[in-house]
């Protein structure tokens, strides 16, 4: 019998770290930064597409949570996720709310189901690899009260990721989980990588609604009653009034804090906490100069790793540079590792050493009242 699979595509946030392309209305996952298709087409593309071995899930299957600014976008993008089925939360609470939206909803309208958790942001190289481990995570979140999580096999000593501690091979090629580590200082990240057994935690989850929602139930027990009335009023008049009404009041929290890391303290033999190693190119792009990082390695920057997006360009003595500017021949001379974003209102320059402080410049902005610029 055929796993009944649920993907739920959280596309909420304001992408604010890729300003000025991204704005309130046009965040990360509507755009396109690396190819013609956006963000959130490409994940539903890996997730439906036919010609990947066989297609995990129909387009009418999977859900969609976002926000009131992305909305309009995101049905616009995926017509042919049905509309009913792109939530637009009326407040922002972070991922625990949102994943726990999903389960209460999944497990009132298909009680059997799978749900498979999945950034909107993220890109991965090696699509058919992903659709492998999807569905081994698939099968194991039927075989009991089990939650699965995709680790991405660190290449460095990232600090700007959460990290996933293994313990000991549960069966083929899936390890038990001894406990959560959020972003680690250098030191930290140096001594994971060495270790062997960290791995960076990508924010794909895979568990039956069952399990998803009797977890929010235990850990978060003041949400709980919360999600549970409003999944009660799906499908009524009333379900947008009791949404807006309750939602906000749901714990602003993540699923790594809430559901996760308190799961884990029951130890790696009670825990029923996987990770799936997964080495397929992947990349939460989260700056700049991660977008020119991934670039850089799926061959798309020049030889001396300066990607550029313009009518034309000359590069002379230059390295290390991302520009953006589509409209326009771009001329770099003797310049390294600046990033360089055009848009029609507005200019950013910095350096990829610095593009994880782009979001400072929307609090600026926002603090200056100039709300056409964010």
């Amino acid at each position: 019998m055929a796993t009944d699979f649920r993907p739920i595509i959280l596309a909420g946030g304001s992408g604010t770290r890729f300003w000025p392309r991204s704005r309130k209305a046009r965040a990360k996952q509507v755009l396109a930064l690396d190819g013609e298709r956006t963000m959130i087409q490409r994940t539903l593309d890996r997730l439906t597409a036919p010609d990947l071995l066989a297609p995990l899930a129909e387009a009418h299957d999977v859900w969609v949570i976002t926000n009131a600014h992305l909305s309009a976008a995101i049905c616009h993008q995926l017509d042919c996720v049905p509309e009913q089925q792109v939530v637009c939360e009326p407040a922002a609470r972070n991922t625990a709310p949102a994943a726990g939206l999903a389960a209460f909803l999944m497990e009132r309208l298909y009680p059997e189901s799978v749900i498979g958790i999945f950034p909107a942001d993220h890109v991965i190289a090696d699509e058919e690899a992903f659709v492998r481990i999807i569905r081994q995570a698939m099968q194991l979140a039927i075989a009991g009260d089990n939650m699965v999580v995709l680790g991405i096999q660190p290449t460095r000593a990232e600090t700007g990721y959460g990290y996933i501690e293994t313990g000991e091979q549960a069966e083929d090629g899936v390890l038990r989980v001894r406990r959560f580590t959020e972003k680690p200082n250098q030191e930290k990240a140096e001594e994971f990588l060495a270790a062997g057994n960290y791995f960076w935690n990508s924010g794909m989850f895979v568990w039956s609604a069952k399990t998803l929602a009797n977890a929010v139930r235990e850990l978060m027990p003041e949400t709980a009653p919360l999600l549970a009335e409003i999944v009660a009023a799906w499908g009524t008049p009333e379900f947008e009034k009791v949404f807006a009404e309750l939602y906000p009041k749901c714990e602003n929290i993540s699923v790594d804090y809430a559901i996760l890391e308190p799961r884990s303290a029951r130890g790696e033999h009670h825990s029923n906490l996987y990770c799936i190693p997964s080495s397929f190119g992947w990349s939460d792009l989260g700056s700049w100069t991660a977008l020119h990082e991934y670039q850089v390695e799926q061959k798309a920057a020049d030889q001396h790793d300066n990607v550029l997006d313009a009518e034309g360009s000359v590069v002379l003595g230059s390295t290390g540079n991302y520009v953006f500017s589509p409209k326009k021949m771009v001329a770099l001379v003797g310049v390294q590792d600046l990033v360089v974003v055009e848009t029609e209102d507005a200019l950013l320059i910095t350096t990829r050493a610095h593009s994880q402080d782009v979001g400072k410049v929307v609090k600026e902005l926002a603090a200056r009242g100039q709300e056409k610029l964010i």
